[in-house]
């Protein structure tokens, strides 16, 4: 093989630092396939807009046939972003016999099984390790690293905006619009970031490890989302007082063959390993039932680090060219998915209320929680400003989510209890 031909489907960050790592480390490239690496031709907008990389405007092309139809291109690699119309590029791609890389978690999380049961059928490889968490190679982490061990738990912080956010909410006591304006300025942040403050853009990704870590077939309407935007500095300051530092939590738990899948604000104790993952940075925290604990910890965006795990699936493509595997590293799920129910799912809860300050409110309060089979771990009752009126905040133990959510909806019909302020999951001790 005299060289590889790659086309390249966008040219914007990532897109950008995807050439400029085939440039820059075309040495070790050579080392590990034996032949040089050269884009071909690179989908574009705008041919003469001003770019950060140096590049020959002769390879750039505003029509994507003439890399999905070209012979010559043996890999598509996918940077555009956009699900329905990429999807179809790469559906295009896969039936003219090429590979696929993408760094689309979006098109993967919808669209996944069924585009890596096609690229089996045309013995094309798709991967996308550069879809969850940038630069951390934690999907090769799962599929090959802990390919014979058993997952039972995967948590992590897999969003470095929201992560960023409340990293600056609570080291510098500043509300959730004033840190997203500045996430924005420094461009951590999209200029529309619903999806990332929403806890959408984590769904997404922990559909993805959820699927590959439990080998079934995780569905993006099957993780419960609950994003930041709720989030309030009074809330990380409980949360101090408490012991617990606010984390945006991607959380997969299987018990047997039932799984939970979630992406919501978590309480972690101080001393949890994710507690001290700050501004963008990512990690993810996985258990197995042999090799215990592990945690894979790095930079979860930016064009470098998540071109280098892009430009490292594409040697994975190229050394199943070379070896003629193509197509056979796809494993399909081994489990039917069984989602739990409301009362399997057990956890600790953070809540926030607003009472008048009167005699048997507590108690009134204290029998909704025994009466629907929860208790609590700790209390803190403050007086309010106004006259006769208190703020209550408390954490259980351990109860179901179906137990919290019967709590919940009786405080708020509950006398003395004006409403219901917050209410956070919590990780992070035995009880």
């Amino acid at each position: 093989m005299e060289s590889i031909s790659v086309g390249l489907l966008g040219l914007g960050t990532v897109g950008s630092g995807v050439v400029k790592v085939i440039e820059s480390h075309q040495d070790k490239l050579m080392h590990q396939i034996g032949c040089p690496v050269k884009i071909k031709k690179a989908l574009v907008k705008e041919i003469n807009k001003v770019r950060d990389v140096d590049i020959d405007t002769s390879i750039l092309t505003l029509d994507p046939e003439e890399i999905l139809l070209d012979p010559e291109i043996d890999i598509v690699v996918e940077v555009m972003g956009n699900i329905e119309e990429t999807k179809e590029h790469l559906i295009k791609a896969i039936t003219h016999k090429k590979h696929i890389v993408t760094a689309n978690k979006d098109l993967m999380a919808v669209y996944g099984p069924e585009l890596l049961t096609l690229a089996s059928e045309h013995q094309c490889d798709l991967f996308y390790e550069a879809s969850v968490a940038g630069g951390i190679p934690i999907l090769r982490g799962l599929v090959d690293g802990l390919a014979s061990d058993r997952i039972t738990k995967m948590m992590g912080i897999v969003n470095g905006t929201t992560n960023f956010i409340l990293t600056k909410m609570t080291k510098e006591g500043r509300s959730f619009d004033d840190v997203l304006s500045e996430a924005q300025a420094l461009g951590f942040a999209e200029a529309d970031p619903a999806a990332d403050v929403g806890g959408l853009d984590s769904a997404r990704k922990m559909a993805i490890l959820s699927t590959l870590g439990f080998s079934m077939n995780i569905d993006l309407d099957d993780v419960k989302v609950k994003g930041i935007t709720e989030v309030t500095e009074e809330d990380l300051q409980y949360a101090k007082q408490f012991g617990y530092i606010m984390k945006l939590i991607g959380y997969a738990h299987r018990e047997g063959n039932r799984v939970e899948v979630s992406v919501e604000p978590t309480l972690l104790e101080e001393s949890h390993p994710l507690s001290s993952v700050n501004d963008e940075y990512n990690a993810v925290y996985v258990y197995g039932e042999a090799v215990g604990e592990t945690m894979f910890y790095g930079p979860g965006a930016g064009s470098l680090p998540t071109a280098t795990a892009v430009v490292s699936d594409l040697v994975g493509v190229m050394k199943n060219m070379r070896l003629g595997v193509n197509g056979k590293s796809a494993v399909s799920p081994q489990f039917m998915k069984q989602l739990k129910e409301d009362d399997e799912i057990y956890s600790k809860h953070f809540l926030r209320l607003h009472v008048e300050d009167e005699v048997g409110v507590l108690s009134s309060i204290t029998s909704v929680f025994s009466k629907n089979g929860a208790s609590f771990e700790k209390v803190l009752q403050n007086p309010l400003g106004e006259e006769k009126r208190a703020e209550i905040v408390l954490v259980t133990h351990k109860t179901s989510l179906e137990g919290f959510e019967r709590v919940l909806e009786e405080l708020r019909d509950l006398k003395g209890v004006q409403f219901v302020k917050s209410t956070y999951r919590v990780e992070g001790g035995d009880a």
